[in-house]
């Protein structure tokens, strides 16, 4: 009884500081939100799937204020022919921002939308409200809830331009909450990318429906300021033949939860998501990924690698969900660290349920040290000790990496860890 009332207090100081919009199309969805989060209560660590991670600082009433951090390295991505959107502490910034305009495509923000007419009404929370079950995630709710904006992007066609969600952080107490919903019709295609900081606390919930035949493709890069926390959700349904791939990049931040929740509805689909991460020190970061099959012949790959160092945490929860009759199923699943010291932690919860009796699935989980053969022979050709050990890391990484189809962004995905690897060495 006591913990049931901490958690319940604990979820009402925190829904006593938002205000839920009001009107427009997003008010059912919202207020049906709202009714979840108050029926589950806000996670606490004696939840299953929060046993690893202590998820104070993200409920809690007020956001734990973060130092802003300031570099002379060149934006992500800032070298591409994008479409570039700048949130500041979760707030639009029009003038930093281009025009919401582009081939194959239409894009608008949340926050503009009073109509009760809109392509984006029966999805709002659709898929956040699917994503409940078997596992609640009560922070996602909380985002449909009270969400300030975000982006509503729909695919018409194959876009001619990526779409670039910059985020950047300049208020040392931001609490931002930002929900984005991207629609991608029948043969279309689309490329999103995501950088910066955000706030202090960033909660993000983002809604991939992917018709028949679409693409989407994701890149996403969590870096720079240390001290901020995260808490995202991305969550995606698949038709017949579409494929969604995503891969995030972490380095930096004290506290990081990345939850991907997959649904593939169609025959023939292929989700791919994955992760590298690089932690020094005070830095905790979470992949949790659940993966349902619920079709015929489709493919699925979870490929995460964290490097850790200085005391830094890693943990990795995924599931594989194979419904009955999802006949053909492909399901890969890999998670390992590399502990660059004795103090550093990774802690892995691979799953696999299965209800069919055709299928090829697979997860394995490892955690280990520098190869200190491979470091031996680098040595012995002249190579030092650091520069050595940084080229087996980022052959460590490599694997989850090459997940990013672009050869563009996979090399400045490269660049990025290598120069971070550098600066931490000094």
């Amino acid at each position: 009884m006591a913990e049931a009332a901490l958690k319940t207090s604990t979820t009402e100081a925190r829904l006593a500081r938002l205000a839920l919009p009001e009107g427009g199309w997003t008010a059912a969805a919202r207020k049906d939100a709202k009714a979840r989060v108050e029926a589950m209560g806000l996670p606490d660590r004696r939840d299953e799937y929060w046993k690893y991670t202590h998820p104070d600082t993200l409920t809690q009433a007020d956001a734990v204020p973060a130092a802003l951090f300031h570099n002379d390295e060149a934006p992500l991505f800032g070298e591409i022919d994008r479409i570039r959107i700048v949130f500041v502490d979760g707030v639009f910034d029009a003038e930093a921002s281009d025009d919401l305009v582009g081939e194959g495509l239409a894009i608008e923000r949340l926050a503009e939308q009073s109509a009760d007419i809109h392509w984006a009404r029966d999805l709002y929370g659709a898929l956040e409200a699917r994503g409940q079950s078997p596992v609640e995630r009560p922070l996602a709710a909380l985002n449909t809830a009270y969400a300030t904006d975000g982006v509503l992007i729909h695919v018409t066609g194959k876009a001619s331009k990526p779409v670039s969600l910059h985020y950047q952080h300049r208020d040392e107490t931001s609490d931002a909450i930002l929900h984005h919903v991207i629609k991608v019709d029948a043969g279309a295609e689309l490329t999103l990318l995501e950088t910066g900081p955000a706030a202090a606390r960033f909660n993000k919930v983002m809604e991939v429906d992917i018709a028949d035949t679409g693409v989407f493709h994701h890149v996403r890069a969590q870096g720079r300021d240390h001290e901020r926390r995260a808490a995202t959700h991305i969550f995606t349904r698949l038709g017949s033949e579409s494929t969604f791939k995503s891969f995030t990049l972490t380095a930096n931040g004290v506290l990081t939860r990345n939850e991907c929740i997959i649904e593939l509805t169609g025959d023939d689909a292929i989700a791919h998501v994955a992760g590298a991460c690089v932690g020094d020190g005070d830095f905790h970061h979470d992949d949790t990924v659940f993966i349902t099959h619920d079709a015929v012949n489709c493919e699925s790959r979870q490929v995460f690698k964290k490097v850790l160092r200085n005391g830094a945490t890693g943990v990795f929860q995924g599931k594989i969900l194979v419904q009955p009759g999802a006949q053909k199923t492909d399901g890969y699943q890999i998670s390992q660290s590399l502990l660059l010291d004795d103090d550093s932690q990774f802690l892995a919860k691979p799953e696999l349920e299965i209800y069919a009796d055709d299928v090829a699935c697979s997860h394995g989980s490892t955690s280990g040290a520098i190869d200190e053969t491979a470091l031996f022979y680098l040595r012995s050709r002249g190579v030092p000790r650091a520069q050595a050990t940084d080229l087996l890391t980022l052959a460590f990484l490599a694997e989850a990496v090459d997940e990013i189809e672009d050869e563009a962004l996979r090399e400045e995905i490269v660049d990025r860890l290598a120069g971070w690897l550098e600066r931490h060495r000094k």
